[in-house]
C-alpha cells in the first residue's frame, strides 16, 4: 500500500506499465537453463529440485536482513526498501537477489495492504504475487485441512488412539480474516455427521504448515517435520501426532510442488525468490529456508526481510530461521520514517504533515532500541530513513544528525521514488558496513535455557521489559512440555506488532512493563514453542471498509483498486 503522496502514480498503475522481461531472461541473468524452471505463464516460475542440487557446492553469497522499527498507520516501507536495495545493488553492478515472503489474501483484502514493495521498487507481476500467484498458499491450507478432516474422521471411526476431543489443538485454517470462524462447533447433525466439538480457524499464514514450509531444509525434511506435528492429546496428555494418524504422506504429497521456490522479477528486472509467507506477529515471519538457502547459491548478495519490527521478524529470524538453516546475516538495515518516528511521539495520524522535529526526536526512542536489538546480536548495521515527500528538510538533517551523534550509520533511502537509484547510497552504505564492521553473530539465548529463561531474555534484551509473567495454564504448559522434551526448542512469541510491549497502544520506547504469557502452543514440527502473550489473536478481523471493497476488474481484464 502506498502511503506516499499522489505526485507517483498508484503501485497498481506502476506495476502494471512496467516492461517484464520473461522469466527465461531473469533465470538466465542467474545461470539457470530452461530446464531448472517450471514456468507459471511468461513471468513466473518455480525452480526445479534439481537445478537446486546442482548449485549445491557453490559458494554462498552474503545475507542481508531487512527490519524495521515499530509499524505504525504512518508507514514504514520494510518491503520497498528491501525490493530497491535489491534493485540497487544491480546498478552498482553486484548480483544480487531479493528474497521476499508471499502476501495473504488477508491483509490484501482487509487493510493492511500486499506484501509486493512500492513505487518504483515493487515484485511483479504485483497483482499474481497479491492473489493466488502460484497457488502455494491454497496448498498450504488444504494440507492443514486435510489433516484435521483426519483427526475427525478418526475420531469418528472409532477413535483407536484414545484422542481426548477437549485436547485437540490443530485448527482449521483459511487465508483470509473472518473473525466468525475463531470460535466454532464442528460435527453438528447427528451420528453420521461426526463427533460435536468445539474447533476453530486460524488464517492460514499462522498455521503450524507453514511455519513447517519455511523452515524444511528440502522434501525429506519436510516430510519429517509434518509428521512430528502434535494435532491433540490423550486424558493421560500423551501427545497424538501427525504421524500417528499416518498422516506425514499424504501432507507432504499436497505440499510437493508448492515447496518448490518461486522466481519473480522486479520493475527493473531484478530477480527475485517470493516463497513462503508466515506473519511475524503470529509465526516467525520469514520466508523459506530453501529460497534464502539456494538465493546464497545465485548471488553475491541476499536482500532479505523478515516482518513487523526488529522485536519480531528480526528477532525470530536470528533466533530460529538463521539458527535452524545454519547461516548468519552479513548486516542489518533498520527500516525507518520520519512519519512513523512522529506518530512514536505523540503525533496523531492526521497531524503527520506538519513538521515536528521535537516529536521526531522523542519518537527516535523506538529507533534507539531496535538498533541496541541488533547490536546485542553482535551484527553490522545501517538506519535506513525511507523519504517520503511530505518530510522537511529540517526533519530529515534532525534525524541524521541524530544518528552520526550517537555513531549509527544512515543512508537516505529513495527507491519509493525513484526505484534503484533512490537505494544506491544506502547500498554503499551497507557495503561499507560489511567491510568495516566486525561481525560477532550471536544468539541471546542457549537452546539448553529453560523456557522462562528463554522468554526472560526476549523480554528483557529485545523488547525492554522487566520481565516476564505466566499464566496458570502457561506454568502447567511449561512444567508438561519439560517432561515431554521439548523444553530445548526456541521460543516464537506471537505479540503485537505496534509496540515493543505486549499493550498495542503503548508506542515509542515504553518502559516498566511486564510480558504476559497466557498461553503456549506446541509447533514441535516446525521445531518451536508459540508463546501466546497479551490479546494477540491467530485469526485476524476485516476493518469497517476492507479494502476489497475498492477491488474490481475492467472489460478487458485489467484489475483495477488494488493498491
Amino acid at each position: 500500500m502506498s502511503l506516499h503522496t499522489n505526485q507517483v502514480p498508484s503501485d497498481i498503475e506502476i506495476a502494471q506499465k512496467a516492461k517484464m522481461k520473461h522469466i527465461r531472461e531473469i533465470a538466465a541473468k542467474l545461470e539457470l537453463q530452461e530446464d531448472d524452471i517450471e514456468m507459471y505463464g511468461k513471468y513466473k516460475a518455480k525452480i526445479t529440485f534439481e537445478a537446486m542440487n546442482r548449485f549445491h557446492d557453490q559458494k554462498d553469497g552474503k545475507v542481508i536482513l531487512v527490519t524495521a522499527i515499530n509499524p505504525t498507520p504512518a508507514g514504514e516501507g520494510k518491503s520497498t526498501v528491501t525490493v530497491g536495495l535489491g534493485q540497487a545493488f544491480e546498478r552498482l553492478k553486484r548480483k544480487s537477489i531479493i528474497a521476499l515472503r508471499e502476501p495473504s489474501l488477508g491483509p490484501t483484502m482487509g487493510i493492511k495492504g500486499g506484501a509486493a514493495g512500492g513505487g518504483y521498487s515493487q515484485v511483479v507481476p504485483m497483482e499474481d504475487i497479491n492473489l493466488h500467484f502460484t497457488g502455494d498458499l491454497h496448498a498450504i491450507t488444504t494440507a492443514n485441512n486435510t489433516l484435521s478432516a483426519l483427526i475427525d474422521n478418526h475420531i469418528h471411526q472409532g477413535n483407536e488412539l484414545e484422542i481426548d476431543t477437549r485436547r485437540i489443538v490443530w485448527k482449521r485454517v483459511v487465508d483470509l480474516n473472518d473473525r466468525a470462524l475463531r470460535q466454532v462447533v464442528v460435527g453438528l447433525g447427528g451420528p453420521v455427521q461426526g463427533v460435536p466439538r468445539e474447533d476453530g480457524f486460524d488464517i492460514t499464514v499462522a498455521s503450524e504448515i507453514m511455519a513447517i514450509f519455511c523452515l524444511a531444509k528440502d522434501l525429506q525434511d519436510l516430510k519429517k517435520r509434518v509428521g512430528d506435528i502434535v494435532v491433540a492429546f490423550t486424558r493421560e496428555n500423551r501427545p497424538i501426532t501427525a504421524r500417528d494418524l499416518g498422516a506425514d504422506g499424504v501432507l507432504t504429497v499436497l505440499l510437493k510442488e508448492a515447496i518448490q521456490p518461486n522466481l519473480v522479477q522486479t520493475l527493473e528486472n531484478t530477480p527475485a525468490i517470493v516463497h513462503g509467507g508466515p506473519f511475524a506477529n503470529i509465526a516467525h515471519g520469514c520466508n523459506s529456508v530453501i529460497a534464502t538457502t539456494f538465493a546464497r547459491k545465485l548471488a553475491d548478495y541476499v536482500i532479505t526481510e523478515a516482518g513487523f519490527g526488529a522485536d519480531l521478524g528480526a528477532e525470530k529470524f536470528l533466533h530460529i530461521k538463521a539458527r535452524q538453516a545454519g547461516f548468519e546475516p552479513s548486516a542489518v538495515v533498520v527500516v525507518a520514517t520520519i512519519r512513523a518516528l512522529k506518530m512514536h511521539g505523540g503525533v496523531p495520524k492526521n497531524e503527520l504533515q506538519a513538521e515536528n522535529v521535537q516529536a521526531l526526536l522523542k519518537g527516535v526512542a523506538n529507533l534507539q532500541k531496535h538498533i541496541e536489538t541488533i547490536q546485542s546480536f553482535g551484527l553490522p548495521f545501517v538506519v535506513a530513513l525511507n523519504k517520503f515527500t511530505t518530510d522537511t528538510e529540517a526533519e530529515i538533517q534532525a534525524l541524521q544528525s541524530w544518528c552520526k551523534d550517537h555513531r549509527n550509520p544512515v543512508a537516505l533511502s529513495e527507491v519509493w521514488e525513484k526505484g534503484g537509484e533512490g537505494g544506491v547510497a544506502l547500498a554503499e552504505k551497507v557495503m561499507e558496513a560489511i567491510e568495516s564492521t566486525e561481525n560477532t553473530f550471536n544468539h541471546l539465548y542457549a537452546l539448553s535455557d529453560s523456557i522462562p529463561e528463554k522468554l526472560e531474555t526476549i523480554a528483557q534484551k529485545v523488547y525492554g521489559a522487566d520481565g516476564v509473567s505466566f499464566s496458570k495454564k502457561a506454568l502447567q504448559q511449561i512444567q508438561q512440555y519439560k517432561a515431554l522434551g521439548w523444553d530445548n526448542l526456541p521460543i516464537c512469541v506471537a505479540k503485537t506488532q505496534y509496540s515493543l510491549s505486549d499493550d498495542p497502544s503503548q508506542l515509542g520506547r515504553p518502559k516498566g512493563f511486564t510480558i504476559t504469557v497466557r498461553e503456549f502452543k506446541p509447533s514441535v514440527g516446525a521445531g518451536f514453542l508459540v508463546a501466546l502473550t497479551g490479546d494477540v489473536m491467530t485469526m485476524p478481523g476485516l476493518p469497517k471498509v476492507p479494502a476489497a471493497l475498492n477491488m474490481t476488474v475492467e472489460n478487458d481484464g485489467k484489475i483495477v483498486g488494488l493498491f
